[in-house]
This record gives structure tokens, C-alpha cells and sequence, in this order.
């Protein structure tokens, strides 16, 4: 069952496409991670997936329900969203600050609801201890977490963030990290956008890679690396090595730096690659097989596409 679709999603302004075209399909349950680097229509595809703004053309279904047609209010109200940091009371605690934020969303019966939350968002963030400190108190990292708590004030069934690491340092972007994954392993599905590589590739299930509004790559992270093999390898003579790699079928290509070689291989295996040199009367004092990271696979579609992050 799917959380959020998108067919032919398009924005325009100006006559340029800011999000061009975009199919995009959330499933129910998933940390899926919104990939691309500032300007690439992450932000646009969010505001229109929550209703926020009319899309030139192409439809959104969040929920199952058409969010521009009647009948979307139902799936807003099961739908959680931090786009950018609420304006808290600084000069009240983080408690009274979502007591504030419940008791305005919604009516008497939605308000109760909310405000018997509290303790259990704070809770769910990490913050019980810091509930009733006030919010100028706080670190980024813990006004972020409080934003997620008044995300989840209504239990939602998706929660939507827009780049909910930006401006944090290590140790909050892991606080964040954490916290969205327990929320995905109990059930929430979760959107997250981000233009940190690192971030999407350890906690996501899968990642969407959007570039000049198109989406240009989808799936695990792992799939996205692909199955392309390098080897480095560190020779005592590195022409007479190159010169015996060349001739070697199942290598694409040779990169040299000093006694350091990046061999990519199409076919080769790295054993096939240390016989054919040690044969060849060059000494090995290094082999190492990598493979492409998440980063080269983002920079390599960003550019095939002609964005610069």
C-alpha cells in the first residue's frame, strides 16, 4: 500500500520547470530519502504533496486521497510535517509550547487529543528530561526535536521533513538520524529530503534522486552504488604495470597517481589482476577492492544532468 504517489507532477515559474514531470511513489512504512543538492525542487515537491501549492500540472495522492480535490482534509489530518523550524516561545518550555501549538490545532475534541500527547511525543524524541526547561535553553538540535514532537502531536500515519539536519552539527544530525529510523521501525512512514549523502545512505530504505525537478534515480542505496568495482593498487613500477593491465581483458580503465593505480574492472576479478602483474614481474605491495559510494552515484547523475550541487 502506498503513503504518497505522485504522477506527472509539475511546477512552473517563469516557463521553467521547477519540478518537471515528477513520478514518485511512497510505500507504507518506509524512510524514504528525498536526495538532490539546494535548487534541485525538493522543497516545491513538498509543499505541493502536503497541498501547500497548486501544481502546474499532474496530481498528488497522499494517503489514497487526491490532495486537490475534495476530501484531502482526511489524510492531513493523518499526516505529520516540519518544512522549516517553528517559531517557538522561546521563554516557554518545550511542554508549554506544544500545549500551545495543540490547543490551536484543532477543535475541542482534535485539542484533547493532542495536549494528552505531549508526554508521549517528548518521550518519543528524546526530550522528557528537557520538557519543562525553556526553548532558549535549548540546543538546535533539540528545538529540531521538538519540532519532530509537534509533527507527531496528531499520531501520524506519514511524516514529511524538509532537510530536518540542516544547521546541525554531528552529534544533533545523529539525534535526528536515530530518531527518524526508531519512528519508520515502529510503523510511521517517513519522507525526509536532504542534501547530505551520508545521512540518506545510512538511515534510508530507499532514496529518490531528484535533479533539475526530474527524478533521475530511485531504490536502496545499495542498488544505487551499483555493482562497478575498483581496485587500488600500489606497484613498484607503475608504467610496466599499466602497460600489463591494458592487455588484461576485463579491465574498462587505468588512473595513476604516483605508484598508486585506480584500476575499474568490467569483468576481471581482483585475483585475475594480482596474477597477471606478479607474472608480469611487478611487485604488489597494495590491492584494495572498493566500489562506487552513494556520493559518486549522486555526482555522477547531478552532472549527467547538468545541476552543480
Amino acid at each position: 500500500m502506498t503513503a504518497l504517489v505522485t504522477r506527472g507532477l509539475t511546477k512552473r515559474y517563469d516557463g521553467v520547470n521547477v519540478v518537471d514531470s515528477l513520478d514518485l511513489t511512497v510505500n507504507h512504512g518506509e524512510l524514504y530519502g528525498f536526495l538532490g543538492p539546494n535548487g534541485a525542487g525538493k522543497t516545491t515537491t513538498i509543499r505541493m504533496a502536503l497541498g501547500l501549492i497548486f501544481p502546474s500540472g499532474g496530481e498528488v495522492e497522499l494517503l489514497g486521497e487526491p490532495m486537490f480535490r475534495r476530501g484531502r482534509d482526511h489524510a492531513l489530518r493523518r499526516t505529520g510535517a516540519l518544512i522549516e523550524e517553528p517559531a517557538f516561545y522561546r521563554f516557554l518550555s518545550g511542554r508549554r509550547n506544544l500545549e500551545a501549538f495543540a490547543r490551536a490545532g484543532g477543535d475541542g475534541e482534535e485539542a484533547r487529543r493532542r495536549l494528552s500527547r505531549i508526554d508521549e511525543v517528548l518521550e518519543q524524541v528524546g526530550l522528557s528530561p528537557a520538557g519543562d526547561k525553556r526553548v532558549k535553553a535549548y540546543s538546535q538540535g533539540m528545538r529540531q526535536r521538538l519540532g519532530i514532537a509537534l509533527a507527531l502531536l496528531g499520531r501520524p500515519e506519514v511524516l514529511v521533513l524538509d532537510e530536518p539536519t540542516n544547521g546541525l552539527d554531528p552529534a544533533g544530525m545523529r539525534e535526528v538520524r536515530l530518531l527518524l529510523r526508531r519512528l519508520a521501525d515502529g510503523g510511521t512512514t517517513v519522507f525526509v529530503s536532504s542534501h547530505l549523502l551520508a545521512e540518506v545512505e545510512v538511515m534510508c530504505d530507499r532514496v529518490g534522486v531528484l535533479s533539475r525537478g526530474r527524478l533521475v534515480a530511485e531504490g536502496p542505496p545499495g542498488n544505487l552504488r551499483g555493482g562497478a568495482e575498483h581496485l587500488r593498487i600500489e606497484v613498484g613500477d607503475p608504467e610496466r604495470a599499466a602497460a600489463i593491465l591494458r592487455a588484461l581483458a576485463g579491465v574498462a580503465g587505468i588512473e595513476g597517481e604516483g605508484r598508486v593505480l585506480r584500476v575499474h574492472l568490467d569483468g576481471a576479478n581482483p585475483a585475475q589482476v594480482n596474477a597477471a602483474l606478479v607474472s608480469g614481474g611487478v611487485a604488489v605491495s597494495a590491492l584494495v577492492s572498493e566500489r562506487d559510494t552513494l556520493e559518486d552515484v549522486f555526482m555522477s547523475l547531478v552532472e549527467g544532468s547538468g545541476v552543480q550541487g
